[in-house]
């Protein structure tokens, strides 16, 4: 009796696909996962535009990119795989995670809101002419709890206004209204939802430098590093002035409490004699002891 062997075709496109995405995986030290989520074509352009030379953006289906990673036999690779999920693209870099992010976020762009959206922030209606004119629109302002008056045929938003608070849910309503006013609340882009680099992994939310609030942080340390070393009085090219006259003014007031009499003290030391001889004189007059 014959045995029947069931032959699998490989599907040569798809062969193409894993091979490069191992090839990819052996040659960049960094890959990154970024969600594609409403990210247009002409934003996924434009990231491969400023990568160019750093970076190759990859989009591939989850079960390929598996394949790939898996072929390419990087370390850690099982923890990697397992947040594969939902529509990505793979960016394979020679920058660190932390430079691709800032690179990735300098390329984002903010677009109109859609029905359905989160608002990411409080979103904001400022006061002003808003050049619309009056008629049916007025009642998506009310909606909106939004105050408007009606001045040369157009609607005036009285003062500025929330029209939708962080994390609420944008109705169809507030979209067309916030389209209306070109209003573009939601900031777009490809997002890092997890990084790779030499088998260490990285949360999204751990590459996600705010590079504000890193200089603010900075300075103040830089601030509280200085303080303390005038007071201890370490001497450095950016202390050295501050001790320097923090010193001289400590023996200037040693110097006129103990009446030493120089250049500098004389006016001082007399100014503060004739201060007391003056109280003195004031409280005589009191007690009747001076004509």
């Amino acid at each position: 009796m014959s045995e029947t062997v069931q032959v699998h075709k490989v599907n040569p496109k798809k062969a193409e696909v894993v091979n490069r995405v191992a090839e990819l995986a052996q040659k960049y030290p960094v890959l990154a996962v970024t969600n594609l989520s409403k990210v247009r074509a002409s934003q996924l352009m434009a990231v491969r535009k400023a990568l160019r030379e750093h970076a190759k953006v990859f989009v591939v289906k989850n079960t390929l990119a598996i394949l790939g990673l898996q072929k390419a036999g990087i370390k850690n690779a099982d923890q990697l795989l397992s947040h594969l999920t939902g529509q990505n693209a793979l960016i394979f870099s020679t920058y660190d995670p932390f430079k691709l992010f800032l690179t990735l976020d300098k390329n984002k762009v903010y677009l109109p809101a859609r029905a359905g959206d989160k608002a990411p922030d409080d979103i904001m209606v400022p006061a002003g002419n808003t050049s619309l004119p009056a008629g049916p629109v007025l009642s998506e302002f009310r909606e909106a709890g939004i105050q408007t008056k009606i001045e040369g045929g157009s609607i005036w938003v009285n003062k500025d206004s929330v029209a939708v608070k962080k994390g609420a849910v944008i109705t169809p309503k507030l979209s067309s209204l916030l389209s209306k006013l070109n209003i573009k609340p939601i900031r777009a882009g490809l997002t890092i939802a997890l990084a790779y680099e030499s088998g260490l992994i990285y949360a999204g939310e751990l590459v996600a430098i705010d590079l504000e609030k890193y200089r603010q942080s900075l300075l103040e340390s830089y601030s509280s590093a200085r303080g303390l070393a005038i007071v201890i009085g370490y001497v450095t090219k950016e202390t050295a002035p501050e001790i320097l006259a923090r010193a001289y003014r400590e023996a200037m007031s040693l110097a006129v409490e103990a009446g030493f009499l120089t250049k500098e003290t004389a006016p001082l030391i007399l100014g503060k004699a004739e201060a007391e001889a003056a109280v003195l004189t004031a409280k005589a007059k009191e007690k009747g002891l001076t004509e």
